[in-house]
């Protein structure tokens, strides 16, 4: 069993949810990720999921896609990026799975990139772009590596697909909330209880919920209708306007606090 997956195991045992926080690798620096990183866990994350900086974030609301063309312009590449995590990997206590889009997969060669998150210490994949039926190779090397993928349903995805997106999936479900891209909103839609519910009621793996989610009002009611909770934009908005984090370590521990 992968790591993500025993994570969640884990937190199920205890009757815990999942607070797991995304950031931008490498805004506002690469020198900085550790240190992010290490803060996250202090206050209270379960996984991290961190972004690779692409020219084309098509899933991504301005304030990630911000993030990662700061990160692109202070130099964040694939390579450096997994060298900055890979030190210090091995002392987080959680898993950390990488947010990347297919394009930057195939470029660097389908083995050859699995390979190199394995040894940087990533414990998964999020890949927005990617459909379960066109994996077919990656989850192969998934599995063979130990590493786990997390594919996306969203308010629009018929049974059909969230079955499919179910099958495929070795960590958690990644449901989308919104039909958009990521951002801090207001509110959740109305609708977003019952299309968790029936999520939940065909999904055999965890359900994790991210896109739209803010604030720790909306944190406590997605912690009670899922398995875990997804936050980027506010963090990541958080990062971006107070670099020494005294501003993102006060929302996160409000967050966890929350769920």
């Amino acid at each position: 069993m992968n790591r993500v997956a025993l994570r969640f195991q884990e937190l199920q045992k205890t009757g815990r949810k999942a607070f797991i926080p995304y950031i931008m690798g490498g805004d506002p620096d690469l020198p900085s990720l550790p240190g992010i990183l290490e803060t996250l866990v202090v206050c209270g994350a379960d996984l991290i999921e961190i972004g690779v900086p692409f020219s084309d974030p098509l899933a991504d609301g301005p304030l990630i896609q911000a993030a990662g063309m700061r990160a692109l312009q202070n130099g964040s590449t694939l390579t450096k990026l997994l060298a900055t995590i890979e030190p210090v990997a091995t002392s987080l206590p959680v898993p950390l799975v990488f947010m990347v889009y297919y394009n930057q997969i195939v470029r660097r060669g389908l083995r050859r990139f699995m390979e190199e998150v394995k040894a940087a210490g990533g414990a998964g994949l999020i890949i927005p772009d990617l459909p379960p039926e066109a994996a077919v190779e990656l989850r192969g090397l998934a599995a063979e590596l130990d590493l786990s993928l997390n594919f996306l349903v969203a308010p629009t995805s018929p049974e059909e697909r969230i079955l499919l997106a179910v099958t495929a999936s070795t960590g958690f479900l990644y449901t989308v909330s919104v039909k958009g891209v990521t951002g801090v909103r207001r509110g959740l839609p109305p609708e977003l209880p019952d299309f968790i519910q029936q999520v939940k009621a065909l999904s055999s793996r965890p359900v994790a919920v991210g896109f739209g989610i803010a604030h720790p009002e909306q944190a406590t009611i997605i912690s009670r209708l899922a398995d875990g909770v997804i936050i980027g934009s506010a963090i990541v908005q958080a990062i971006g306007e107070d670099p020494g984090l005294k501003r993102m370590t006060a929302l996160v521990k409000q967050l966890r606090a929350a769920i």
